[in-house]
């Protein structure tokens, strides 16, 4: 049976993964304040800050090795299969949570967990390579990580509902059975890519490969089927680009991470609130996460359907993201109540993300389909890496429950993601192999 809009359903299972995938990572970081007083109750708050630091900075480490894993897994195996495998084994590695008895037992699950987890990112930009005609593609990574922040919208609330039911080694298993669940409907829908999947209308597969063509500086298209440009690992990194996509990774993600990690932590540590208390606030800034990812994939896809080209349409919407960021970091610093704080915090997610989904489009805008995974782990290995590092960080220089430092290092990575942009990427567009000397 012929589906149409087969493509809307591949994003849609995608970005519910993307949800599960928050939902999971998000537990850990709401259930810490009854973890804590369960497992650590002859801990202050500064220690169980820095327990809980490197229990999730093992997350990050791993999820870090992760990234480059499953960027050469999806590129060897493909979409089906790789998403298979990565869920089916956070999922089980989240049900083991409930079994963790101490800073150790959490550590290996979690990193478990981060290595696993990792497949979502190079998995939905290989997909959205495979699925989505260019013009159509910072939508597409809108509507991914939009799952990213519906899944802290729904995580935090609903956790802190299940706190009134549930243990929290419970809450573990329930939502390890989620994303188990998710497989069937991936299996049944997701048969092959759009080339030779036998429920795809011959429309929708003629308009996505026709689609999938380089878009010039005049706006013409130029077949790229047969010569797309996919180097080898070694080759890739000897382009300044890649270079660029790398640190614009690694200086923009982390921001993501200082909120995902620490808004939980933050909002019982400055304004010492409960867990049922932070499923209140604690949703806030994932609104604006959510329409960001929205915003700044529409506004590309506009601006390309207007007339402006790769190039300009990428850099703008990115500086874009990053000046919303910028001032909003001063004001965190001192937001005057908790409500103001998460609004704050939404205004800065809403900037991050109205930058990151066009970030992550560009490895499918300089090189083939068959480089997208590589590039994508490698750029999403570098970022978790400086994610990580931010991590270990916080608990030193957020001592006594003062924030503002971490704040400035945010403000300071928006600028270092301009430079990366504007600087080390002179011209987006598919690239050409380097001239041999």
């Amino acid at each position: 049976m012929k589906l149409k809009g087969l493509r809307w359903w591949v994003v849609g299972l995608i970005a519910i993964a993307t949800v599960i995938n928050y939902i999971d990572r998000q537990a850990l970081g709401v259930l810490w304040p009854d973890i804590a007083a369960d497992l650590y109750p002859n801990e202050d708050s500064d220690g169980r800050k820095e327990i809980y630091s490197w229990i999730t900075g093992s997350f990050i480490f791993f999820y870090a090795i992760g990234q480059a894993l499953f960027g050469k897994i999806f590129d060897w195996i493909g979409t089906r299969l790789g998403f298979a495998i990565s869920i089916g084994v956070w999922s089980i590695a989240t049900a083991l949570h409930a079994f963790a008895g101490g800073a150790w037992s959490f550590a290996i699950f979690r990193s478990i967990l981060g290595l696993a987890e990792a497949g979502n990112w190079p998995g939905a930009a290989k997909g959205n390579a495979e699925w989505f005609p260019t013009q159509e593609r910072a939508f597409a990574q809108g509507l991914f990580n939009s799952g990213a922040a519906i899944g802290g919208i729904i995580a935090i609330p609903a956790i802190g509902l299940m706190t009134i039911f549930f243990s929290w080694k419970i809450i573990f298993i329930v939502i390890g059975l989620i994303g188990l669940l998710w497989l069937i409907p991936w299996f049944i829908i997701v048969k092959a890519p759009p080339k030779y999947h036998p429920n795809i209308t011959e429309e929708e597969r003629n308009y996505i490969l026709n689609g999938q063509k380089i878009v010039n500086d005049k706006n013409s298209l130029e077949d790229n089927n047969d010569d797309e440009y996919n180097p080898s690992t070694g080759e890739l990194i000897k382009h300044r680009e890649s270079w660029g996509v790398v640190i614009a990774s690694a200086a923009i993600d982390p921001i993501w991470w200082l909120f995902v990690v620490w808004i939980p932590i933050y909002l019982n540590g400055v304004y010492d609130m409960d867990v049922k208390t932070i499923a209140i606030y604690g949703w806030v800034p994932y609104v604006g996460a959510m329409l960001g990812a929205w915003f700044g994939g529409l506004l590309a896809q506009n601006r390309i359907k207007s007339g402006w080209n790769v190039n300009k349409t990428r850099k703008w919407v990115i500086t874009l993201g990053c000046i919303i960021m910028f001032p909003s970091f001063f004001l965190l610093m001192n937001p005057g109540s908790p409500t103001n704080a998460v609004i704050i915090m939404a205004f800065i997610l809403f900037g991050f993300q109205t930058a990151i989904g066009n970030v992550q489009t560009l490895p499918s805008d300089l090189f083939g389909k068959n480089t997208v995974g590589t590039l994508a782990g490698i750029a999403g290995m570098a970022a978790k890496f400086g994610a990580f590092g931010l991590t270990i960080l916080v608990p030193i220089i957020t001592a006594g429950e003062n924030y503002t430092p971490a704040f400035y290092v945010g403000a300071a990575l928006t600028i270092l993601a301009l430079f990366a942009i504007w600087f080390l990427i002179p011209k987006i567009e598919p690239l050409k192999p380097l001239a041999k000397n």
